[in-house]
């Protein structure tokens, strides 16, 4: 009976579909955390601010802010690169921020293509024991439930139309999930009960997106609001085995994007809660022990190389904006 118990144990441990990396089973061990940004396709809009560089890809600034608010560095991720590059760049780095923005899934060599490599290296990474996180911002957190679906023709999400400051709808255990089990009361208590997450989505995942797709077991639902039609949302997710985190809001807006029209949360409490989440995915990332081989690889790859550019003051709703890879003129 015994030898059978423990040839079951082994089984159930050993068998692929088992494998479960569990946050609190890894410590920091990084004092000097290092995050790579995804990159995306240049934005219509921007592109005709900056024609004769046609830029291949952007990332706004505030992302980067976000990030260096909380102790991290950043490394830029470009798109249209193949599977060798974001493989070594991985080894690298300790974790992954994808941002939320504009562009859209079926262009081939951009930001999906790039993130379904991110995905599924950190997958491989984080079945292997080199404990490696994923966080996804709005079209980020979409991109990830997506590649989890499968990334079919018919993408796993539905229409929405949320441009607005809301407040979280928390599940009844959110305490106990990876996201939040460290949540300050006063912290929690802001985000149920103040607009303070700043949405700007015109789609999103519901939970019958998770159903469809038998998404349930590796998905956790922490958090739900509304659109501006009633439609429920998920607004907060995790990974149920793997350190992937997902927002639908925008969490580097209340501090770092200006633009007078949107009317973006600026209070002081809407600032704090915010924080919040960038300071628990930086945490993550301090549990990666990845480093770069010397000071002067580091030096090539940080995102100090390129300079930001004043978008605000051209009528972008983003303040700065870091670009990438000009093609210069494209003639006829």
């Amino acid at each position: 009976m015994k030898s059978a118990l423990l040839l079951l144990w082994l089984y159930v441990f050993h068998c692929e579909g088992a494998v479960i990396v569990e946050s609190n089973e890894y410590s920091v061990v990084n004092d000097r955390p290092i995050i790579g940004v995804l990159s995306q396709e240049q934005s219509f809009y921007l592109h005709g601010k900056f024609p004769e560089e046609n830029y291949t890809s952007y990332i706004a600034s505030s992302y980067v802010k976000d990030i260096e608010a909380s102790g991290a560095r950043v490394v830029p991720i470009l798109i249209g690169k193949d599977r060798s590059y974001y493989k070594e760049l991985m080894k690298k780095i300790n974790g992954v921020l994808i941002p939320g923005g504009a562009t859209f899934f079926n262009q081939s060599n951009g930001y999906a293509d790039a993130g379904q490599h991110i995905y599924e290296l950190a997958i491989e990474m984080n079945d292997a024991g080199d404990y490696f996180p994923i966080f996804g911002t709005c079209l980020g957190f979409e991109l990830l439930v997506i590649l989890a679906s499968g990334r079919g023709k018919k993408e796993n999400r539905i229409t929405c139309h949320s441009f607005g400051n809301l407040p979280l709808d928390f599940t009844s255990d959110f305490r106990s999930s990876k996201m939040f089990r460290e949540v300050p009361e006063d912290v929690a208590d802001i985000l149920a009960n103040q607009d303070v997450t700043i949405n700007a989505h015109q789609f999103c995942i519901v939970d019958e997106n998770l159903k469809a797709y038998n998404l349930t077991d590796d998905w956790r639902v922490t958090s739900h609001s509304n659109d501006e039609y009633g439609v429920q949302f998920i607004a907060t997710i995790e990974h149920t085995r793997y350190p992937f985190y997902g927002v639908q809001f925008h969490p580097e807006k209340n501090a770092f994007e200006w633009k007078r029209s949107k009317n973006y949360a600026h209070s002081l409490d809407s600032i704090k809660a915010n924080r919040y989440f960038m300071n628990f995915f930086v945490k993550e990332c301090r549990k990666s022990s990845h480093t770069f081989v010397n000071q002067a690889e580091e030096n090539r790859y940080v995102i100090y190389n390129y300079e930001p550019k004043f978008t605000g003051v051209l009528g972008s709703a983003f303040h700065q904006c870091y670009f990438f890879e000009p093609r210069g003129i494209v003639t006829k």
